[in-house]
Formats: C-alpha cells, sequence, structure tokens
C-alpha cells in the first residue's frame, strides 16, 4: 500500500521541521538579484510613467474616434445611399479635377527642375569655356 501523505492539520502528528530563513544573495532567486542591481532611478520610472500615462490617453481616444466614426456611419448611411446618385457623379468630377491639378503641378516642378539644372550646367561651361580661353 502507498504511503500516506503527512497530515498537518493534525497537532498530534509530528511538523517537518522549518526551514531557516536566510538573508544572503545566495538564496535569491537570479531576476530578484538582477532587479536589486538595476533599481530604475527617478528619471526612469517618471518616463515609465508619461508613456504608460500618454499611452492610455491615446488608447482612449483612439476608442473615442472608432466609436464616432461607427456612430456617424450608422446614422448618416441612409443619407448617403438615398443622395448617392448626386454623390457619384461629383465625385467622379472632383477626381478627374484633383488629379489634373496635381499632374499640372507635377509637370511643372519636373520642368523647373530639368531648366534650372540645364541654366547651371550651361553657366558652368562658359565659365569653364572662359577660363579655358583666358588660359591661352
Amino acid at each position: 500500500m502507498a504511503a500516506r501523505p503527512p497530515n498537518f492539520f493534525n497537532h498530534n502528528s509530528q511538523r517537518p521541521p522549518l526551514r531557516p530563513i536566510h538573508t544572503t544573495t545566495h538564496h535569491v532567486p537570479s531576476f530578484l538579484r538582477k532587479l536589486q542591481q538595476h533599481v530604475p532611478n527617478s528619471t526612469q520610472l517618471m518616463g515609465f510613467l508619461t508613456l504608460v500615462i500618454s499611452g492610455g490617453i491615446l488608447l482612449l481616444l483612439t476608442g473615442l474616434t472608432l466609436t464616432a466614426i461607427i456612430l456617424g456611419l450608422i446614422f448618416f448611411t441612409p443619407l448617403i445611399l438615398v443622395s448617392s446618385p448626386i454623390w457619384v457623379p461629383i465625385g467622379t468630377l472632383l477626381f478627374i479635377a484633383v488629379s489634373g491639378f496635381l499632374s499640372v503641378c507635377g509637370f511643372g516642378a519636373s520642368t523647373f527642375a530639368a531648366v534650372s539644372w540645364a541654366y547651371r550646367y550651361f553657366k558652368r561651361s562658359r565659365i569653364a569655356d572662359t577660363a579655358s580661353r583666358m588660359k591661352d
């Protein structure tokens, strides 16, 4: 038969001896020793608290923003669907106008870059040509 475990609730039975508490670092687990060696200073603690508080505020603002977006979609979806015959042509015209404007701006910027490069290139070559003439 298997041995019965000791009954610690019965005062008549004999208790196992208690282990003494040692205050040396030999019996302290290694992660506690590392923690004792690197205690954060007040600057690090304030930085951590700032990080936690800022993260909490940003998380709260994210939740409020998502809630507002969902409620806005719930309330304005019927209006958007009813007025969609108006919004589709207007959206198409706005898309064409904005893409045309951005294209013209891009072409203008690239033309300006090409002209300024050509001006600087020919100005340098003229200076180099003049310098070689002055040598002769």
